[in-house]
């Protein structure tokens, strides 16, 4: 290219000697020349900025190859065909495949790799058209007896054009170990601590009932303090107990037919002392016609409206009020607990169905709770084959709403 330049800036132009009928000829000519060589001068410029940016581009390009094939986690890119693109070293290791065998496939052709069976069903199972892949998702994948991974599938858009898409595929073997040895743990730790509990309750009822003999009122009282602070213990074992049937996933034990209807109004009826005590207006809205009856483990159902309308009381101040309300439709039962209590912080809000979460305003209430409830309450809805929402706005109210499918075989 340097020969090129030199050779241009080294063409001589020398004006043509004429007589002056032949002058203004010559001006001409030189000028024509002296513009192919300005001319040549702006494509040899143009040349070498079209090979610098070649030589960017491709610099970059091996930086983001490098990027890919040193990830940790492993990656499947699909172009906007839906054809295998790019394959990186650890999905490889993965699925013990190499890149010149799958590359070019798409999704569904791939399901003829053994190993990538489990990958191309959790796919399915997620896109009901597999040859495509729209909607980001996020899910659990037990590859093999030591190998367990976390697929996400992330659609690459560029103003709304699909580009094709990226699937991630992280290996949390490690933190699925700990969290099995620590559900153990909390398992083991909670029944222990049941047996203990349990006598030392009905000791102190024995005490409170003047089985053991006459007590007066002070030791009433604080024999009274005691057996609420037992109380407290034994219902956190429980939701602890909870948590980790839920983990092991065996929670959901004596599904049968139920009227819905029937059981919020049992749960409200055990909660009208405690509305009238904090003079809260209470409203159950029920359906003009009598809802049908739902699958479900009724002990579960019992739990979910009793944490939510529990809630509902505690953190609505005296005055303020409470509705229940219970709709259906051909698809669906739906429940809707809504109060006009303290709320929560915006900010907050994701972590609701957290384990151990508590808002940092209900804190301050200094009521109790160990923050099991909404993450319990979550979990056996969704074992139903249900959905839990909310809506909140501190210092207005919430809402939870929650739905139940209406059909007869939804708990295997």
């Amino acid at each position: 290219m340097n020969s090129q330049k030199d050779f241009f800036q080294s063409e001589e132009i020398h004006p043509v000697k004429s007589s002056s009928a032949k002058s203004e000829t010559g001006a001409e000519q030189f000028n024509g020349l002296k513009e192919k060589r300005e001319e040549r001068i702006a494509l040899l410029n143009i040349l070498e900025d079209i090979e610098e940016s070649r030589e960017k581009i491709e610099e970059e390009k091996n930086k983001t190859l490098a990027i890919i094939y040193n990830f940790t986690d492993g990656l499947f890119i699909f172009d906007k065909e839906n054809n295998l693109f790019l394959i990186n070293p650890q999905a490889e290791a993965f699925f013990n495949i190499k890149s010149k065998d799958v590359t070019n496939k798409t999704i569904s052709n791939l399901s003829g790799f053994p190993t990538l069976k489990p990958l191309i069903h959790l796919l399915s199972s997620q896109q009901p058209n597999v040859k495509t892949i729209k909607k980001i998702f996020r899910k659990e994948m037990k590859l093999r007896k030591n190998l367990i991974l976390e697929v996400s599938a992330i659609p690459i858009k560029k103003e709304e054009k699909n580009l094709g898409t990226l699937i991630i595929l992280h290996n949390i073997t490690r933190e699925k170990k700990i969290e099995r040895i620590k559900t153990e743990f909390v398992s083991l730790a909670a029944h222990q601590l049941r047996t203990p509990l349990s006598a030392i309750k009905w000791t102190l009822k024995m005490l409170l009932d003047e089985d053991l003999g006459k007590i007066n009122e002070e030791q009433r009282e604080f024999v009274e303090k005691t057996y609420e602070s037992n109380e407290r213990m034994i219902s956190l074992i429980n939701d602890l107990l909870d948590v980790t049937r839920i983990e092991e996933g065996g929670y959901l034990f004596k599904p049968i037919l139920a009227d819905i209807q029937n059981i919020i109004q049992l749960i409200i009826n055990s909660y009208k002392e405690q509305i009238q005590e904090r003079k809260i207006k209470f409203e159950f809205k029920k359906p003009k016609t009598k809802a049908p009856k739902v699958k479900v483990d009724v002990e579960k159902i019992k739990l979910v409206i009793s944490n939510l309308l529990d809630n509902a009381i505690s953190y609505t101040k005296p005055g303020g009020s409470v509705l229940v309300s219970l709709k259906y439709d051909k698809k669906k039962i739906e429940i809707s607990i809504k109060d006009t209590g303290v709320g929560i912080i915006k900010d907050q809000q994701e972590r609701v169905f957290s384990k151990f979460f508590r808002g940092a305003n209900v804190i301050r209430m200094e009521t109790d709770g160990s923050g099991l409830g909404l993450f319990i309450t979550k979990n056996i809805i969704e074992a139903h084959g249900g959905k839990i929402w909310f809506e909140s706005e501190e210092n207005k109210g919430t809402t939870f709403c929650f739905t139940l499918p209406i059909k007869r075989n939804i708990i295997k």
